[in-house]
C-alpha cells in the first residue's frame, strides 16, 4: 500500500521504536511507516488503517506493538474475533494488562456479555490505572445493557469518578454513558441533567452530548447546506417555467399576427 513521502516512521512513540530495534534497520523503517499510517487513519478511515496494519503484521508479527496496532485496526472495523486474538497475542508477549478493557469489549462485540462481566470482576482489573478502571466500568455497564439489565447498568456507572467535579480525560464519556442509561430507563429529567454535565466536560467534542441535550429540549437544527441545495434544485425549474411562459407569449403574438393577416 502506498505511503506518503512525508511519513518517515520517526513519528511513532519511542517505546514502539525501541521494540522495532530487534528488526533489521530497513525492515524496522518499513514497519514503523505502516504503523504511523495505522494511527493516522484509524479514526477517519478504519478500512485504510486495517490495510496498513495487515502489511505491518506480515512484516513483523512477532513485535507486540504490531499485534496491538493490528488489534485496534480490526476492532475499529468491528472484526471483534480477530481483534481479540491480536490483543491476546500482544498481552502474552508483554504481560501488560492495559488491553484488558478493550478485550472485554471484544467479548461484547462477539455477543458474549457474560464473559465481559467475568473479565470485569477478574483480578487483572485491580492492576489497571484509573483510566483503565473507568474504561472497564464502561464496558461492564454496556454488558449489563446488552443483557437487558438497565438498572444494574446504571448502578455500575455510579462511582466516585462519576460524582467528581474535576474533569478528567474519561469524564465526558462516563457522564454520557450514565445519561444514556438513564434515558433508556425512561428517567428523562435525570438524563437531561447528566447530558448537560457531559457537555460541560466534553471539551474536544468526543461525544454527541450537545445534540442529545438539544433533542431532549426539543431544539431542531436547520441544515443550511440542505436548504442551499434545495434552492439550487428549484432554480432551474423556475427558469424552465419562465422559458415556457416566453414561448407561450411568442405563440400568442404569432396567433394575433395571424388574425391580423
Amino acid at each position: 500500500m502506498p505511503i506518503p513521502e512525508d511519513v518517515t516512521g520517526d513519528e511513532i512513540d519511542k517505546d514502539v521504536r525501541q521494540e522495532l530495534q530487534s528488526l533489521p534497520k530497513t525492515l524496522a523503517e518499513d514497519v514503523a511507516r505502516n504503523l504511523v499510517m495505522v494511527a493516522r487513519l484509524l479514526d477517519e478511515d478504519p478500512e485504510g488503517a486495517y490495510g496498513y496494519s495487515r502489511v505491518a503484521l506480515r512484516l513483523a508479527s512477532r513485535v507486540a506493538a504490531v499485534r496491538e496496532a493490528a488489534g485496534f485496526a480490526a476492532y475499529a472495523n468491528q472484526k471483534y474475533g480477530e481483534a481479540l486474538g491480536e490483543f491476546r497475542a500482544a498481552k502474552r508477549m508483554t504481560g501488560n494488562i492495559d488491553l484488558w478493557p478493550v478485550m472485554a469489549d471484544c467479548e461484547r462485540g462477539l455477543g458474549r456479555p457474560e464473559k465481559a462481566l467475568d473479565m470485569a470482576g477478574a483480578p487483572e482489573v485491580h492492576k489497571l490505572d484509573k483510566a483503565g478502571q473507568v474504561e472497564m466500568r464502561l464496558v461492564a455497564a454496556g454488558a449489563r445493557r446488552d443483557m437487558g439489565q438497565l438498572d444494574a447498568a446504571i448502578v455500575t456507572l455510579q462511582s466516585p469518578e462519576l460524582a467528581a467535579n474535576s474533569v478528567q480525560p474519561w469524564t465526558a464519556r462516563l457522564r454520557y454513558a450514565y445519561a444514556d442509561a438513564l434515558l433508556a430507563a425512561e428517567r428523562q429529567s435525570e438524563a437531561r441533567e447528566w447530558f448537560a454535565k457531559a457537555v460541560e466536560a466534553d471539551r474536544d467534542g468526543s461525544t454527541d452530548a450537545s445534540d442529545r441535550l438539544a433533542e431532549l429540549d426539543g431544539v431542531e437544527f436547520v441544515d443550511a447546506m440542505a436548504e442551499d441545495e434545495d434552492d439550487e434544485v428549484q432554480a432551474p425549474a423556475s427558469s424552465e417555467a419562465s422559458e415556457h411562459e416566453d414561448q407561450d407569449e411568442d405563440q400568442g403574438e404569432g396567433a394575433d399576427q395571424g388574425d391580423k393577416d
